[in-house]
């Protein structure tokens, strides 16, 4: 893959980013660094670092994907009320793993389980 200044920046944009951005986020905060990037460049670039492996895309049911920048395998909690995206420790993820070997002769080559839920902050003003 060719270099390209702008590529490097949205990759940094999204491994400085703890909040698993959508591309239209990373396009208003590269945007912010560089008014000249397209979004069409953003999600291009996007999409190409993903299919290289330096960036993981989290595809989120009725919403919009996400960019990871964690590249080993683990899970994705989506609060279904406000849409926050949280990474989910991988300790279990290795009996999931073992079970589909055990049980379905199937080896995980790479892992994107998105769970959906209510996450504490909306769980606590539900309750309130």
């Amino acid at each position: 893959m060719k270099y390209s200044r702008q590529r490097e920046l949205i990759l940094e944009t999204v491994q400085q980013s703890d909040d698993h951005p959508t591309a239209d986020t990373v396009y208003a905060r590269v945007r912010a660094l560089d008014p000249k990037v397209s979004l069409g460049t953003v999600y291009r670039n996007l999409n190409l670092l993903c299919e290289t492996g330096r960036l993981l895309k989290v595809s989120i049911p009725g919403g919009s994907d996400r960019f990871d920048h964690t590249l080993q395998n683990h899970a994705h909690a989506v609060c279904t009320v406000c849409g926050t995206v949280s990474d989910v420790l991988p300790q279990a993820l290795p009996l999931l793993e073992e079970f589909l070997q055990q049980d379905c002769g199937f080896t995980v080559r790479r892992m994107n389980l998105v769970l959906e839920g209510v996450c504490p902050r909306c769980r606590q003003h539900t309750v309130s």
